[in-house]
């Protein structure tokens, strides 16, 4: 899974934090997007649905699902960062 990270202008977001959970343990791995925005996670179950969203500074992006049912080798997911975080 890979993409990149944007603002609400489309400009790519450099050191945001993308955030990916494995839905079934509930493990959470993350990655700083570089300086073009870009991010990458590899080695993930295929046979398992994750979650992802991106978060910078106050700002956060939808979280978007990968289901263990798409069975794209190469999954492209890019993050628009543009609602304020929740206070929880």
């Amino acid at each position: 899974v890979h993409g990149t990270v944007f603002n609400g202008s489309d400009q790519p977001i450099g050191n945001a934090i993308v955030y990916l959970k494995n839905v079934r343990t509930l493990a959470v791995r993350t990655y700083i997007s570089d300086s073009n925005g870009l991010y990458r996670f590899s080695g993930l179950d295929p046979n398992t649905d994750y979650q992802i969203h991106a978060e910078h500074d106050d700002l956060t992006s939808a979280t978007r699902t990968i289901s263990s049912y798409d069975s794209r080798h190469d999954i492209v997911l890019d993050l628009k960062v543009t609602r304020k975080k929740s206070n929880q």
